[in-house]
């Protein structure tokens, strides 16, 4: 019988600092496409769930973008309090508001000439949807409390793990920015649609941890099999810690974790819908972290406001239910 072809080695890239690691024929195709549109001066929006390396993928449009060479600029909306994030995207003159000691230039303008990373853009207050969709119509705008209009020339790339077109007909999210931003598209699949990238993955998180570390092949093949509700970040974490539960120079299936022996609730958990593995993930972590949301949202890679607003739905609807 013909011997099956090896799958091709590992793709790796340095973006921005970033090393990415690409095996999969669908992440592969993925980056065809993010190479395309980076030559673009369109706005980008990228779509993922949470943990699949949305970030990633916008650094790759802007190192493949004539703008290279430029300013690149990245911030998390849900991470800014309502009441900054107008001024921390568009700055603010000296006496603005109590404690503007002196002016600020706002992210627009830092990344003026290049790329703005708007991370979980759905988390935007409705103010600033307004004059963002302004600025990305080429409108030049006031900082907070100016006087003077400022012009940008600033590429604008966004990403969210929520469904923005819901989000529009909740109301939550203006149908005219969403259109706007989304002039082109990229969705990154999660990690359980390119199992192709598991092993090679882990191989390298491993590797980071602890380069004497070694994985053996029934733990290369529970990772392979679960299917990773956390995404490339749960994938990651779970090295780390199995690369600390292992000092015999390889890692075991006992060392996985909740990947090399599931809880029974995990178990119930993945027979469900991506909402529910979602959930549980998030409970698990902060069982794992006593209670403390701070240090859960950094485990889960989410904000702590995000990590606040689930936990409010899963109460909402638990009392829905009663």
């Amino acid at each position: 019988m013909p011997e099956t072809p090896s799958p091709p080695d590992p793709e790796v890239l340095c973006l921005l600092g970033c090393t990415v690691l690409i095996a999969s024929e669908t992440m592969r195709e993925v980056m065809r496409l993010t190479r395309r549109i980076a030559r673009s001066e369109a706005a980008v929006l990228i779509t993922g769930e949470t943990g699949v390396g949305k970030e990633l993928i916008a650094r790759a449009v802007h190192e493949g973008s004539p703008r290279r060479a430029r300013p690149w600029v990245d911030v998390n909306c849900a991470a800014l309090p309502d009441h900054l994030i107008e001024s921390e995207l568009f700055g603010y003159e000296k006496g603005a508001f109590s404690g503007a000691g002196s002016s600020k230039p706002g992210l627009f303008e830092l990344a003026h000439s290049g790329s703005l990373f708007l991370d979980e853009i759905g988390e935007l207050e409705p103010r600033a949807q307004v004059k963002l969709l302004r600025v990305l119509d080429g409108a030049p705008y006031y900082r907070l409390g100016g006087t003077r209009k400022v012009a940008v020339d600033t590429r604008v790339i966004a990403a969210t793990n929520a469904n923005l077109e819901e989000a529009v007909r909740r109301g939550a999210f203006r149908s005219d920015l969403y259109y706007r931003i989304g002039q082109l598209q990229i969705l990154v699949p999660p990690l359980r649609d390119r199992r192709d990238d598991i092993e090679p993955l882990a191989r390298f998180f491993l590797e980071r941890a602890d380069a004497t570390l070694r994985l053996s092949t029934s733990a290369a093949a529970l990772l392979r099999d679960h299917d990773w509700p956390g995404n490339v970040r749960e994938l990651r974490n779970c090295m780390i810690r199995a690369a600390t539960m292992s000092g015999e120079g390889i890692v075991e299936p006992r060392h996985l974790g909740p990947v090399g022996a599931p809880a029974a609730g995990l178990q119930a958990a993945r027979q469900g819908t991506i909402e529910n593995l979602e959930r549980e993930l998030i409970h698990s972590t902060l069982a794992q972290t006593g209670g403390h949301q701070q240090r859960a949202a950094a485990l889960l890679g989410i904000s702590r406001r995000t990590l606040y607003r689930k936990l409010r739905d899963y109460e909402q609807e638990t009392v829905g239910q009663c």
